[in-house]
């Protein structure tokens, strides 16, 4: 048996406006029993420079077994937005970590207004 691990949004979607309800459903098909089972709401900056990471929101699913289907649902914060630019962009992502073993499944997501990325650009001349 392969291990698999799934992060479904509600109605497929993956563009968010601040405060928007977030919600779906984890999957998970191990081979061993897990200790600890987390789904992370987070932000990220990649790009030029040190990264930064904040973890908004981590929802902990109690008694985990081998084989699971559990229900989720977050309020999205106001801020950071998502944004890209030359320098840095800030993507948000779910992120569902399993133990023993680090196993993780990312879904990234776009948080902004009209759920539409903020693309930064350069004024200066």
């Amino acid at each position: 048996m392969a291990e698999q691990m799934t992060i479904e949004i509600e109605g497929s979607r993956r563009a968010f406006s601040p405060g928007d309800t977030l919600s779906g459903r984890v999957t998970w098909t191990l081979e061993r029993d897990p200790t600890d089972v987390e789904l992370r709401l987070f932000w990220y900056t990649a790009g030029k420079g040190t990264q930064n990471v904040g973890i908004q929101n981590a929802i902990v699913f109690d008694n985990p077994t081998l084989r699971e289907n559990r229900d989720f649902r977050m309020t999205l914060p106001n801020a950071p937005f998502s944004c890209s630019g030359s320098l840095v962009s800030i993507i948000w992502a779910l992120e569902l970590l399993i133990e023993p073993g680090g196993l993780t499944e990312r879904v990234d997501i776009t948080l902004a207004p009209g759920g539409h990325e903020v693309i930064l650009t350069n004024t200066s001349s």
